[in-house]
């Protein structure tokens, strides 16, 4: 793991964009194509214009899927991740060669035989992901499945997860932050070849420092992230700031 405290969120997106970009296409000359994962999220608005910005991606050779949609949301809901997803990127690379969105409408055990089926034949180049504020990789919250080798999981979100979620602006009260999702395994996103992750934000400094300090645990999901050698952290100094105190005492 390699690790990058950027001045502000909007340095921090621009070099995670950057680097992000230069492995989607690092993947196209390599094997003549690259299958990437996205996230969403406040975290990854800047990371996401950047990488879109670069006139150095042929898009008609990248195959997009992304980390997780909440079972029951419409797609018209503000807080989808299928409509974050078109409105933020697909509207944007019209001409990508295929994309793979998680219908949470549909039955979720066969949504995610048909995603395990479609990502099974994708071997991801890239993920873009974050890290939530009770430490989570995607829904993937604590105590996460670190077993399973399954691509896509059902899982329940815990009220520190729907809690985010409120805060963000997402949904007016917890009550209306729907309980279970679909989510891409750890398994699934540790099995990308390069890992892009974006954290700004003080609120989210303890589980940065906790996933970053501590030991590799299922009870803080990101923790596993120092396992990947090619995963690039990108922090601000807000959330770094706890880090960067354990770091240098």
């Amino acid at each position: 793991m390699e690790i990058y405290i950027a001045e502000n969120p909007h340095e921090m997106g621009l070099k995670a964009g950057e680097l992000g970009a230069q492995a989607v296409k690092n993947a196209i000359a390599n094997h003549g194509a690259a299958n990437i994962i996205l996230a969403t999220g406040t975290s990854q608005f800047d990371t996401m214009s950047t990488l879109i910005a670069d006139k150095g991606i042929d898009w008609s050779k990248v195959v997009m899927f992304h980390l997780d949609e909440y079972i029951g949301l419409p797609i018209t809901h503000k807080a989808s991740f299928r409509k974050y997803l078109k409105d933020r990127f697909l509207a944007r690379v019209p001409n990508i060669k295929a994309y793979y969105l998680i219908d949470g409408e549909k039955d979720p055990v066969e949504e995610c035989k048909r995603l395990n089926d479609l990502i099974g034949r994708h071997p991801i180049d890239v993920a873009f992901v974050g890290i939530g504020e009770n430490g989570h990789l995607a829904f993937n919250d604590p105590p996460a499945d670190f077993e399973t080798t399954d691509p896509y999981i059902v899982v329940n979100l815990d009220e520190a997860c729907r809690a985010q979620q409120m805060g963000e602006g997402w949904f007016p009260s917890l009550e209306d932050v729907p309980e279970r999702a679909i989510s891409m395994s750890v398994h699934q996103i540790m099995s990308s070849d390069v890992i892009i992750c974006s954290v700004p934000d003080e609120r989210k400094a303890e589980a940065v420092s906790r996933s970053l300090t501590g030991p590799v645990t299922p009870d803080v999901p990101a923790s596993i992230l120092q396992n990947h050698d090619k995963c690039y952290l990108f922090l601000d100094k807000a959330s770094a700031k706890i880090y960067a105190e354990q770091v240098s005492s």
